[in-house]
């Protein structure tokens, strides 16, 4: 085995532990900057950039990146300094806003971009509220990443609660109807996590088939559903007796059974 081959194996092995197991000192910070106000934050540290907090963080060096600004500077250090992966078991959520092109049509420019402002803060809250972190924010889309290093061994639950309490947040138990006609995905397998890209494109991801099974699902999703794989489901704990069903999804050759999880007004969740 080369030097470079040794190298790659120990970067390997460092972020198998870090998503796997993570370090007790961050995960303490962690908690403490989830609850000071407010994001955006670092999707890393949760460390926010904004808000009463983001003073004290610039001391202690948690300003954005000049290099990626989703994450802090310490942290972007410390993923392009290990610039690798490893393959490992994560819950991933997506959620959309479903038929936001109407949505879009029916407001004014300035309007739907408040709309989404709204949405995307939100949705930040419920995934840092389960110690999740926001990969990214795409259109009308958020897609977190749950992993046990961040979360422990219940990330599964971590990701199903982070979905319902955005489709809450929304307002889809509210008797008028959500602000936002939200669907979401959820899913936990395997997936390769770690920094791609090169020097100011360095970021920290997810890639996989799991990643894309839960991208189809949010896709899928109507307005106040959550629809959650088998396996996530069984790691969840959810309900054996929910509703289920066989989804053809755009790509996948087998069909994908899922659990269904709806949120809406108390009324017509009884009748």
């Amino acid at each position: 085995m080369t030097s470079d081959d040794r190298r790659q194996s120990d970067i390997d092995d460092f972020w198998r532990d870090y998503l796997t197991n993570g370090d007790s000192f961050e995960k303490r910070l962690r908690q403490v900057f989830r609850h000071i106000p407010h994001g955006p934050r670092c999707k890393l540290c949760a460390a926010p950039f904004s808000g009463p907090g983001a003073p004290v963080m610039r001391v202690i060096g948690k300003r954005p990146s000049d290099k990626n600004p989703q994450v802090c500077g310490q942290c972007f250090d410390y993923i392009a300094k290990n610039h690798g992966g490893a393959e490992v078991e994560i819950s991933v959520m997506f959620a959309d806003i479903r038929g936001s092109t109407t949505l879009a049509e029916q407001m004014s420019a300035a309007d739907f971009r408040a709309l989404l402002d709204r949405f995307y803060a939100v949705a930040a809250r419920t995934v840092y509220d389960h110690d999740g972190g926001v990969d990214k924010f795409v259109g009308d889309e958020v897609v977190a990443f749950f992993f046990p290093g961040f979360v422990g061994p219940e990330h599964a639950t971590a990701a199903v609660g982070s979905a319902t309490d955005l489709l809450r947040a929304t307002g889809h138990e509210d008797p008028a109807g959500p602000w936002a006609p939200v669907g979401a995905g959820v899913a936990t397998g395997l997936a390769w996590v770690g920094a791609v890209g090169d020097g100011l494109k360095t970021d920290v991801t997810a890639v996989g088939d799991t990643v894309n099974t839960t991208a189809r699902l949010a896709s899928t999703a109507r307005a106040g559903e959550v629809l959650v794989t088998l396996e996530a489901a069984r790691q969840a704990g959810l309900d054996p007796n929910l509703e289920r069903r066989s989804l053809d999804l755009k790509g996948k050759a087998i069909a994908t059974e899922v659990v269904v999880l709806t949120v809406q007004p108390a009324a017509v969740a009884a009748s």
